[in-house]
Order: structure tokens, then sequence, then C-alpha cells
């Protein structure tokens, strides 16, 4: 009966109270170590694992990662030569270019285990210039954004979560749509979008750069379903996220220019 009362205590005074964030934020910090040590199983496993590789599985994959890396050197050279070609396109219409994001690696820490929560926990907080609405990506596509920054870890929540919601487009036609999470890990939902919309199924939904949080461009999901009801408004649309969120063990932490503009934005991080 006392720790449901201080339970309840704190969940009232977290709700009323601004001061008990900066608590909070002080018992993460005396607590990273302990998260740490909980960690040190898996850290030392997967260093076992990466030095008792047998000289056929290295050499194999030092192959790979050889001809990877010859693809992506040929791509880039493209990509800065389309690069240039949009400045000067960007110059003779008089509009301003921006730079490209900067972008920093994190490791994920620990996962939320609650059933009606999808967050996670990195390893990258205000020391590293994180802050609260940051986008985060994997390799393949957007993840989710910060909702809480400590000093040494920021809480990501999911883009499935059912309270996330994020402006996306078709980048067939630009159509503009709200992703919205449903708390399962493979699945958003396209809400109030009518039946005679132009979206289809294997349409690409990228974000759209609105709401300020994620930058523009970057893939979010693929449309897998598509159901439209005779005599009902809308549609029914359901998206499977690129980003592998059940199974990814590396963030990227994404900076705009705005970002790095922003004074208020991750203050105490010197580049």
């Amino acid at each position: 009966m006392l720790a449901a009362l201080i339970s309840l205590g704190l969940i009232i005074a977290d709700l009323r109270l601004p001061e008990v964030a900066a608590l909070r934020s002080f018992l993460s910090t005396l607590t990273y170590p302990l998260q740490l040590v909980a960690n040190s199983p898996v850290i030392v496993g997967r260093w076992a694992s990466e030095t008792f590789q047998t000289r056929r599985q290295l050499t194999r994959t030092n192959a790979e990662l050889g001809e990877q890396n010859l693809r992506l050197r040929a791509q880039l050279q493209r990509l800065d030569a389309l690069e240039a070609e949009n400045m000067r396109l960007r110059d003779l219409l008089g509009s301003s270019f921006k730079v490209g994001d900067r972008v920093s690696v994190a490791e994920l820490v620990a996962i939320d285990l609650d059933p009606y929560k999808q967050q996670v926990l990195v390893d990258k907080g205000r020391r590293s210039g994180v802050f609260e609405g940051q986008a985060v990506l994997d390799a393949n596509a957007v993840m989710g954004q910060v909702i809480e920054v400590n000093p040494f870890t920021a809480k990501v929540l999911l883009i499935t979560d059912a309270s996330h919601a994020l402006p996306v487009q078709v980048n067939r036609n630009g159509l503009r749509t709200i992703a919205m999470g449903t708390g399962r890990i493979n699945e958003l939902e396209l809400p109030n979008l009518p039946n005679n919309a132009d979206i289809r199924t294997g349409d690409l939904l990228v974000t759209s750069g609105l709401g300020g949080h994620f930058p523009f461009g970057y893939p979010v999901a693929r449309v897998v379903r598509v159901d439209r009801v005779p005599g009902r408004p809308f549609a029914r649309v359901q998206a499977e996220p690129n980003a592998h969120l059940d199974r990814v063990r590396e963030v990227l932490l994404v900076w705009d220019l705005d970002a790095q503009l922003d004074p208020a934005a991750g203050a105490e991080f010197e580049p």
C-alpha cells in the first residue's frame, strides 16, 4: 500500500511539477552505469563472436564490403554531380540552398518492454548535442524522434507508437497525409484519405518536411493495403515501415541546417 501511494504521488508530481523533469534526468544519469553493466553480457558476447570468426568468413565479408564500397562510391559521384546541378538551378531561380544534413551514429541501450509503448533508449544524450524532437533514422528509413534527453542517453519514440503522427507525402504524386502509429511494430495507418484519393498499394511514403521535426524526402513506409468501401467517405489505408524497427542496433540522429542554426538545440555541443 505504501509503495502504491508513493507511486501515485510521483505520477501526480511528474504531471504537475516541472522540477520533477530535472530530478528524473539526474536519476537517469545515476542509473546509466547500471544500464551499462546490465548490457555488458551482450557487449562481451558480440565481442567474442567478432573475435573468433573464421578466416574464411572474414575474407568473404571483406570482399563483399569492398564490392559494396565500390558501388557506393560510384553512386556518390553521380550524387555529387546532381547536387552541383541542383545548386546551379536554385541559383538561377534565386533560391537558397541548404547544405546536406549532419548525422551521428548512436547505439540502442534498452527497449521499453511495455506492450502499449514503442520506445527505445540510445547511448547519445545532451552532451552529444541531442535535442528533443530530433529525427532518428536507421540505414533504410525514418524510425522515430527523440522525446526525452538526458546527459548521456535519449529516449526515442518510434513511428509505430500509437501516440505518434508523422506528416508524409506519396512519392509518386506528392499527395500529403499523416502516418499514424497503431501500436504494432509493422503497421501504420493513413486516416482521413478520401475514397477517390490517388494512392495505391506499393506507393512509397516519404517525409513531407511539414511540422519542423523531420527533414524533407526521407523514406518512411510503403503502402501495403488500400480498402475503398462504397458508401464510406474515407478509405482504409495501411502501410508498413521501411525501417527495421524490431531488429536494428545502430541508429542515425539527424541535424538539418535549421537545427544546427538553432541556439537552443544542442547548446552544449561543439562540432
